[in-house]
Parts: structure tokens; sequence; C-alpha cells
């Protein structure tokens, strides 16, 4: 049977605007200066910890960061995220042929969760794999083989699908094929050096895979 695991930010969920705004917000609050979106960009794919603590200057201070980010994200959460078109649907079908579905998201499951039901998908994607259920987050293999594990899965028959390198690199040390989309809000020629396995413009083309 076959396995597709998806990423959410960037790949089913078009929230990226959502966590920028939420990433100078958090600078402004906290830092003495507000780095460039680019700096953020750079760490999309990876839990929000990890990228908090480039800036933090210690740990209390990480902690109030992490509080401040994620009060402001999920207060505007469901106005400013939506699916992007099509995603859907094609989960919505992949469910219908039975194949294996699961998230793998850097997210925390209180967000990752609330974009779950955002897109209407809480019947498809049973099976989550969030920043605080696993020790090592994207890049790193152990949220991808964490999936395959719940779902009984083996890594031959997988797919896993994300909009950033950071989740191209997960799914190649977990030993999964990827796909790197098209749609999300990293330039091609980033993914293209990340050797995903395959590249898709729309989401229809996942159902070809």
């Amino acid at each position: 049977m076959k396995t597709y695991l998806f990423d959410l930010d960037g790949t089913l969920l078009d929230s990226i605007e959502l966590i920028l705004t939420s990433f100078r917000h958090t600078a402004r609050v906290h830092l003495d200066r507000e780095p460039p979106d680019s700096q953020w960009l750079t760490g999309v794919g990876t839990p929000l910890r990890t990228q908090l603590a480039k800036l933090a200057r210690s740990e209390d201070e990480l902690d109030a960061m992490m509080d401040t980010y994620r009060t402001f994200n999920l207060d505007r959460h469901d106005a400013m995220a939506k699916a992007f078109p099509g995603v859907v649907d094609v989960v919505k079908e992949l469910h219908r042929r039975q194949v294996n579905l699961a998230l793998v998201t850097s997210k925390l499951s209180d967000g990752a969760n609330r974009g779950v039901r955002l897109l209407g998908l809480d019947e498809e994607l049973t099976v989550r794999v969030c920043a605080d259920d696993v020790e090592h987050g994207k890049p790193h293999p152990e949220p991808v083989l964490k999936a395959l594990s719940a779902l009984e899965a083996s890594p031959e028959n997988a797919l896993f699908i994300g909009d950033s390198a950071h989740d191209i690199e997960a799914g190649r040390r977990a030993g999964v094929e990827t796909v790197a989309v098209g749609w999300g809000p990293i330039a091609r020629d980033e993914l293209e050096a990340a050797r995903p396995s395959h590249w898709v413009e729309r989401p229809e083309e996942l159902l070809d895979l």
C-alpha cells in the first residue's frame, strides 16, 4: 500500500504570511532588531524553538519568545491561514483510495491540530507527528520514521511531500521518496538543490505518483 506523508505549512496550509507576521511581532517585542524575512524563511520546516534559539540570549528569553509567538500566531491563525488551492481535494481523494496518510510537521501539536481542523482534514489525517512528539525535528529523519511506525508502513512505498529543503532531507534520510511542491514559499532552485525524488507544480499531480 502506498503511503503519503504530508508537511503542513507551505504544503497543505498557506500560512507563510501568518508565520512571518508572528516572527516580526516576536522580534519587535523581545529584540533590539527585526531580522529580514529571508532569515525566517531559511528556517521554515524546522521547529519553532530551533529558529528562535538562534536569536534568544538566554533560555528564559527563548521561553518568553516562544510564548509571544504562539499566542500571537494562534490568535490570528484562522483569519490568516487557508488551504492552498486543490490540496484538500487531493488529500480526500487519496483517503478514498485507502492509501496510508499522515501529517509530519515541525509545528507544535496545538497549532498543527488547529491547521488540520481549518483544512477540514480531521478524518483524513488522523496520524500526526508534531514537534512535541519527537526529540529531533526535521531535517532529522525521526519525525518521518515515527509516522511510518504509527502507520505500520515501510519506507520503500512511502512519499514525503514538503515545501522546504528540510523536508526533503528528512525524507531522504528516512529512506522514503521525496516530493517538492512548487506552490510554497521556497524558490525552486533552492528546492532542486536538495535533490527531491519528484517535483510537482499542481496538487493533482500527486495522484499519479
